[in-house]
């Protein structure tokens, strides 16, 4: 508390004033109004994070290399959260209505960020990779805005937590990052265990967004009134009430956004959408005489126009032997599995694939079942939802005549494991005798530095290889830059084995249009491993 200044004794210099605002006019006990600072502290350090979760999520989405996009999004906004610290210093001597201000400015930008990184995403046309694109630059706005916006939060909410009860510096920061961080571990917490599978990323960043603007609004106006001018108030009232207003709208058109977003992106002629836990699923065509198009994840996985030719080219070398037993990783969509049962002698397919309503897509969708042959449907197949990796780990040895890895791309980061030595050598140990590992590698014409890491890879796990590519047809060219798609040029493998395999002849068995790649590429790759991935070029 601040004493008044008692009247100088005669004959002396009457003391200089003191500086800074005395104790806040509270319409509750200092005691409540404490609590309550810190109950905002925490709901706006949740709000927060959930807001640059959501920037990282989306944007690895959207542009792939998740580990690339959240180092973009951290670095930008914890530099910005430092400008923002000492930019809010010039409000202090208005922390009521700076924070205030603050707070209603976060809870727009910040949800309404996922929506318009998506729109520039969709509407552009940026499917990105290449960091150059309309969604790279609005990923970097975002995050250097919502940055400035919380790191002028700290410096603001000190002063008012000192205008409650004046106590030592050291006390109030570490009683305010106290709120902060446990703030922040419910939000990182709610992002994806409660607001991303209930809600969506679009929705739940609407839904922070009103959280943030209640909660700032209301501490401001509710603890700190008496801090504001009558214009201070009417200007944040108004404020609030936009902000909410807007929110509010575009959560009630989210839907119809979505939908159209959509369209831009795959066409009008969209069947199914929907997120699986794993990933984002969506269907187009199929019906009508229009072409089937699978998108993973925004990538295109499985074009009916190629004719089955892509996964023909993966499987049938791997098949010349025998291939009684066989192992399908990945391939959810029944595609390979499809080719697999083709040929004589296969006793017995065990397919690992790790997104389970997608193999039930595949299963039930009349246009998807139809062209993978009603694959699921046979008896000898058995299907396992889990990870390919840790499935390897405890997989039997030697029990497999054929191993078949249809696996996304490796630019993915969560997908990079499944193309590390580490993987391959998880795959060399459950080969029988003279069996073979067939590998789906990318393009080699668009990306031969991927495609060359894991040819290299392969064979720093101990097997030998022999790359080889199929052209891609003009019905897949031009339809985006899915694995096996990329610029619509070429398909290229990988076919490993301990003895040295061989590709047979180039049609027939082997698959239309299959022939050697070479050893064109650099002869002295490293391999690609857990904790070195090489795949990024």
């Amino acid at each position: 508390m601040i004493e008044p200044h008692a009247p100088a004794p005669p004959g002396t210099a009457s003391p200089r004033p003191r500086t800074g605002p005395g104790p806040a006019r509270l319409p509750v006990r200092p005691a409540t109004g404490r609590f309550l600072v810190l109950t905002g502290v925490f709901v706006c350090a949740a709000c927060g994070l959930v807001y640059e979760l959501e920037l990282v999520a989306l944007a690895s989405y959207l542009m792939g290399d998740s580990v690339t996009q959240a180092s973009v999004v951290l670095s930008v906004m914890v530099f910005a959260m430092g400008l923002g610290s000492l930019l809010a210093k010039r409000l202090r001597c208005r922390a009521a209505a700076g924070f205030g201000a603050v707070e209603a400015l976060l809870a727009l930008v910040g949800g309404c960020s996922a929506m318009a990184l998506y729109a520039v995403f969709a509407w552009t046309g940026d499917w990105g990779g290449a960091w150059a694109g309309g969604s790279t630059y609005l990923l970097v706005a975002f995050s250097l805005a919502i940055g400035l916006l919380i790191g002028a939060e700290v410096p603001l909410l000190m002063e008012l937590i000192q205008r409650v009860r004046r106590q030592d510096p050291g006390g109030a920061v570490a009683d305010l990052f106290a709120a902060d961080y446990v703030g922040a571990l419910a939000g990182g917490l709610a992002f994806p265990f409660l607001l991303l599978p209930l809600l969506g990323q679009l929705s739940a960043t609407l839904i922070t967004g009103t959280v943030n603007a209640v909660a700032g609004g209301a501490l401001v106006l509710g603890v700190f009134r008496h801090d504001l001018t009558r214009r201070d108030r009417r200007l944040l009232v108004v404020a609030n009430l936009l902000v909410l207003a807007l929110l509010a709208t575009a959560a009630a058109l989210v839907d119809d956004f979505e939908r159209s977003a959509r369209h831009a992106m795959y066409g009008r002629d969209v069947r199914v959408a929907l997120h699986t836990g794993v990933q984002d699923v969506v269907l187009t065509g199929g019906a009508d005489g229009r072409g089937l198009g699978l998108y993973l994840d925004g990538r295109l996985r499985v074009s009916g126009g190629d004719g089955g030719r892509c996964h023909a080219a993966l499987v049938r070398p791997a098949m010349n032997g025998p291939h009684a037993r066989v192992l399908v990783l990945g391939g959810g969509d029944g595609l390979a599995l499809r080719e697999v049962l083709r040929h004589r002698g296969v006793h017995r397919v065990d397919v690992v694939e790790l997104d389970a309503r997608l193999v039930r897509l595949a299963r039930t969708d009349p246009a998807l079942s139809a062209l993978n042959g009603h694959a699921y449907r046979d008896p000898r197949v058995r299907v396992v939802a889990a990870d390919a990796f840790g499935w390897l780990r405890r997989a039997p040895l030697r029990a497999y005549d054929v191993v078949v890895s249809d696996l996304p791309d490796p630019r993915d980061t969560s997908s990079t494991k499944l193309y590390s030595q580490e993987f391959y050598g998880l795959a060399r140990e459950v080969l029988a005798d003279g069996g073979r590992l067939a590998v789906h590698a990318g393009s080699l014409t668009a990306r031969p530095h991927a495609f060359w890491t894991v040819d290299a890879t392969v064979r720093a796990a101990g097997l030998r290889t022999v790359p080889y590519r199929v052209d891609g047809s003009r019905a897949a060219r031009g339809q985006g830059h899915g694995q096996g798609y990329e610029q619509g040029l070429d398909w290229g493998y990988v076919l490993a084995s301990r003895a040295r395999p061989h590709l047979g002849g180039g049609g027939g068995a082997s698959g239309e249009g299959v022939r050697a790649a070479g050893r064109t590429g650099p002869a002295d790759l490293p391999p690609s491993t857990l904790v070195h991935p090489r795949y990024a070029d």
